[in-house]
């Protein structure tokens, strides 16, 4: 295993962690403007449910294969090239789907985007660079708050985009730009974190998840960042679904809950995780969010059903009936959403859904970055870009099914079951990071 080089003076500034913020948030921001409306690319080419599927999971399925690569790649020639590259590529898959004509073509720009664009692993490996090993968690807990932001606006702006405009190709454009923009931030502002003398003297492309999941040091961090995702992700999917079924909250009233869950996760990558590391170890603080979302999901299965005071069930009805469905639900049929009754109005289901995300959010907000910080201190500074490359890749194979598993159970065995079911496997899976060493 791999040795630490000591950096006793810490090198995560302003100067430094501004550039590498900027570009991971408004990154993010092109990429969530387009995530919610793939599915109107596809329902708008009239795709069938194979296809749906095939448009989902294409970019998630190629960043399988390329994110561990690009991110090798970054261990062998620094960051700076292959954020560039990323970017670039990014930014061309972007006007590839604003001037999409058919479904493949969206398709093939979310396979360029997915094969070439490790832009957040790469980040993070830069962060990774710069910080010593008892503030990594912080500074990882900094890219992820910028993620976290970029997902609280970005789809704000794709619906803003299409205000404005008929053209299902617009929010494209819009993304593209910002894509733009981050690739200058990179050019300009960026400056190279891992210098020569401390690159790999051979090509790590052999460390690829399926390698470093044969590694027991690391593949059981993994398997671990996998398996949270899968719940997690899924607990994302279908929040708005659930939210309608419990308090009776459709559009604007989900978007606020979206808004908080996303405050209250930025809060605790950019305020607690620090503290928290420093004081019990990346390990102990990663069990304690996992447990926090665990602990979280069942307070949010046993939400009572109880719609919010100005809640009008033949209103919410007639919403319900112009909402395009998901892909979701193109694939596994209609997902049936039974409306709470209008006479149990009140304030305790929407104060009892709001406090259990709170901990689902805390703990959100500090199982990547510890996990994450976890990877890097055993596998050694010239394989960062490496490690965080599988890691992502991990991540993307969970957001890959998660929505499909969860809406299985969602519309097979009622609103409640994924949380519940959620819940209790990550209180297992708390349970069982008893067993993960320290450093």
């Amino acid at each position: 295993m791999s040795t630490e080089i000591p950096r006793p003076r810490s090198q995560l500034t302003f100067e430094r962690v501004t550039p590498i913020f900027a570009l991971t948030f408004v990154d993010i921001l092109g990429l969530t403007i387009i995530l919610p409306l793939l599915h109107l690319y596809a329902i708008a080419f009239g795709a069938s449910p194979l296809e749906v599927g095939v448009a989902a999971a294409a970019f998630p399925l190629a960043q399988i294969i390329g994110v561990p690569i690009m991110g090798a790649l970054s261990d062998r020639f620094g960051r700076k090239p292959l954020l560039l590259i990323s970017q670039v590529t990014t930014c061309i898959s972007f006007v590839m789907l604003a001037l999409a004509n058919s479904l493949w073509m969206v398709i093939l720009s979310r396979v360029v985007d997915g094969l070439f664009g490790a832009n957040i692993a790469t980040a993070q490996a830069a962060i990774s660079d710069i910080t010593r090993p008892d503030e990594r968690a912080r500074g990882l807990g900094i890219t992820g708050a910028a993620f976290g932001l970029g997902f609280m606006l970005g789809p704000a702006i794709a619906a803003i985009a299409l205000e404005f405009s008929d053209d299902l190709g617009s929010p494209a454009w819009v993304a593209a730009g910002y894509s733009l923009l981050s690739i200058l931030l990179t050019l300009f502002l960026f400056r190279e974190t891992l210098p020569s003398e401390r690159r790999a003297q051979q090509v790590a492309v052999r460390l690829t998840w399926p390698g470093l999941l044969k590694r027991s040091h690391i593949g059981v961090l993994l398997i671990l960042m996998f398996a949270q995702q899968v719940v997690f992700y899924g607990f994302e999917s279908l929040l708005g679904l659930f939210t309608l079924n419990r308090v009776g909250l459709l559009g604007q009233g989900v978007a606020v809950i979206f808004v908080i869950v996303g405050v209250v996760l930025v809060f605790a990558q950019l305020r607690l995780i620090g503290q928290l590391s420093r004081r019990f170890g990346d390990a102990r603080v990663a069990q304690i969010a996992i447990a926090l979302v665990g602990v979280g999901l069942l307070l949010l299965a046993t939400t009572p059903a109880q719609p919010h005071p100005f809640y009008v069930q033949r209103i919410v009805e007639n919403e319900i009936a112009r909402l395009t469905p998901t892909s979701t639900e193109i694939l596994l049929g209609n997902i049936p959403v039974a409306l709470p009754p209008e006479s149990a109005r009140g304030v305790g289901g929407i104060l009892w859904l709001i406090g259990a995300l709170i901990p689902v959010a805390l703990g959100a907000g500090m199982i990547r970055p510890s996990l994450n910080s976890l990877m890097t201190r055993r596998q050694g500074e010239q394989s960062y870009g490496s490690v965080l490359g599988a890691s992502a890749a991990a991540v993307s194979a969970a957001n890959a099914i998660a929505p499909l598993l969860g809406g299985f159970l969602f519309q097979q065995y009622g609103a409640t079951t994924p949380f519940a079911v959620g819940g209790a496997l990550m209180l297992v899976l708390a349970a069982l990071t008893l067993r993960i060493r320290t450093s």
